[in-house]
C-alpha cells in the first residue's frame, strides 16, 4: 500500500526510491508491527479481560500454574493484527507469496479463534474437535501446497494456471523443475526429485506439522514467541537470498522470483512478535492461544517452503521439534505399555517437554530462556547453510 504511495510521490521526488529497496521495507515492518501491538495491547488485554476471555489450566499440570488460571488468552489476535496491518502497509500487494502466506497465517488463525473461542466464551472443554480442527488446517494446507507447487515455478498467476492445466492435461505427469526438489543443506549439489505430488505432500505435512509444532510448544511465558521471532527474522534472510538472482546463484540456492517480498512479511511477524513478547513475558498479562500458535507455526511452514528451505526449518526449529517429539512419545509409550502390562508408563515425568524439565525442578524461567538460548544456537546453525556447502 505504501510501496504504491512511495512509487507515486517517486515521479516527482526521486528521495522515495528508497522505498524500492526491500531491506528497508522489512525494517520499517518490523517497527510498524512492534508500534502497533506497544499501542494496541493495553486495549486488546482490557477487553479479553472484560469479556472474561481466561485461560484455564489443566489440573494434572504443574501446580504452579494453577495461579495463571483467568489469565487474558487469544492475545494471538493481536499478533495478527500487527501481523497483518504492517504487511498490507509495507509489502508489495501484486506479489504473489504474500497472499498465499497472509491466506495460510489467517486461515489457520480463524481455526485457532474458533476453537479457543468455544473454549473460553462457550466453556466448552474440547473446544473444536480434533477432527474438525485437523479437517479445517488440512483444507488451508492443501489448498496451499497446491498453489505452491506451482507457484514457485512460475513467474506470475497467469502462468502458474497455465502450468497446473499443462500437469491436468499430462494426466498428472507432468515434472516440475529443479526448484521443487528436497534440498539437503550443506551439500552443493545434493537435492532430491519429489514429483509434484511428492512436493504437494511435504508441503502439506511441512505447514500443518509446524503449526502444531508452535502450538503444543505455547505452555510457557514466552515460550513459543520468541523462538517463532528467531526463526521467522532468519527465514526473511533465506527468502530474500531466494528472491535475489545474484545472491542465490552465488549461493547456490535455487532462485524464485518475488520469493524475496516475504523478508517484508517476516519482518512484520518478528516485530509484531517482539511486541506480544512485551505483554507475554513472565509474568504474562496475556496468552497467545490457539489462534495465535497454530497461525504463526504454518507462516514459518510456508514461508520456509517458498524458500526451499524445509529440512533447515526443520533445524532452526528443533525446539518446536523436539516438544512434537516428546508427546508423541509419551502417547505411544503410556498406550504400548498399558496394552502389554495393562498399566501404562510414561518416559517424561510430563510432557510436553518443558513440563517435564519443570517437573524436574528447573524454574519456568529458566525452561523458556535456556529454550532460548537453545533456539539461537539452532538458528545461527541453519544460517550457517547459506555459505557452509
Amino acid at each position: 500500500m505504501l510501496l504504491e504511495l512511495a512509487q507515486w510521490l517517486a515521479k516527482d521526488f526521486r528521495g522515495f526510491n528508497v522505498f524500492g529497496y526491500i531491506t528497508l521495507r522489512a525494517v520499517l515492518a518490523t517497527m510498524t508491527a512492534l508500534a502497533i501491538s506497544f499501542v494496541f495491547g493495553p486495549a486488546v488485554i482490557r477487553w479479553l479481560t472484560a469479556k472474561k476471555i481466561g485461560q484455564s489450566v489443566r489440573t494434572d499440570g504443574p501446580q504452579t500454574h494453577l495461579v495463571k488460571a483467568g489469565t487474558p488468552t487469544m492475545g494471538g489476535a493481536l499478533i495478527l493484527i500487527s501481523l497483518g496491518v504492517s504487511t498490507l502497509l509495507w509489502a508489495d500487494l501484486a506479489n504473489r507469496f504474500v497472499w498465499i502466506v497472509l491466506i495460510v497465517t489467517f486461515g489457520f488463525g480463524a481455526v485457532g479463534w474458533v476453537d479457543d473461542w468455544r473454549k473460553v466464551v462457550y466453556r466448552n472443554p474440547d473446544g473444536l474437535s480434533a477432527r474438525a480442527k485437523f479437517f479445517w488446517q488440512s483444507v488451508v494446507g492443501v489448498v496451499a501446497a497446491i498453489y505452491i507447487a506451482f507457484s514457485i515455478s512460475a513467474p506470475n498467476n497467469e502462468k502458474v494456471l497455465e502450468l497446473f492445466f499443462q500437469w491436468v492435461a499430462s494426466g498428472f505427469t507432468l515434472e516440475l523443475p529443479s526448484k521443487t526438489d528436497l534440498i539437503v543443506p550443506f551439500f552443493k549439489t545434493v537435492s532430491y526429485p519429489l514429483g509434484i505430488f511428492g512436493f504437494m505432500a511435504l508441503s502439506y505435512l511441512v505447514i500443518v506439522g509446524s503449526s502444531n509444532a508452535v502450538n503444543l510448544t505455547d505452555g510457557l511465558d514466552g515460550l513459543a514467541i520468541m523462538p517463532t521471532v528467531l526463526v521467522g527474522a532468519a527465514l526473511g534472510i533465506f527468502t530474500y537470498v531466494a528472491g535475489n538472482a545474484v545472491y542465490s546463484k552465488y549461493l547456490l540456492l535455487p532462485y524464485i522470483p518475488g520469493a524475496g517480498e516475504l523478508t517484508v512479511f517476516c519482518g512484520a511477524l518478528a516485530g509484531a512478535g517482539l511486541g506480544f513478547l512485551w505483554f507475554n513475558a513472565y509474568p504474562a498479562e496475556v496468552f497467545m492461544g490457539d489462534v495465535g500458535a497454530l497461525a504463526l507455526g504454518a507462516a514459518l511452514g510456508a514461508v520456509a517452503i517458498i524458500a526451499r528451505q524445509e529440512i533447515v526449518l526443520f533445524i532452526m526449529g528443533g525446539v518446536f521439534v523436539a516438544e512434537t517429539l516428546s508427546v508423541m512419545l509419551q502417547v505411544s509409550w503410556f498406550k504400548y505399555t498399558k496394552k502389554k502390562y495393562g498399566e501404562g508408563r510414561r518416559i517424561l515425568r510430563m510432557a510436553p517437554l518443558h513440563h517435564h524439565f519443570e517437573q524436574t525442578g528447573w524454574k519456568e524461567t529458566q525452561v523458556v530462556v535456556r529454550f532460548w538460548i537453545i533456539t539461537i544456537l539452532l538458528v545461527l546453525f541453519g544460517l550457517s547453510t547459506l555459505k557452509i556447502r
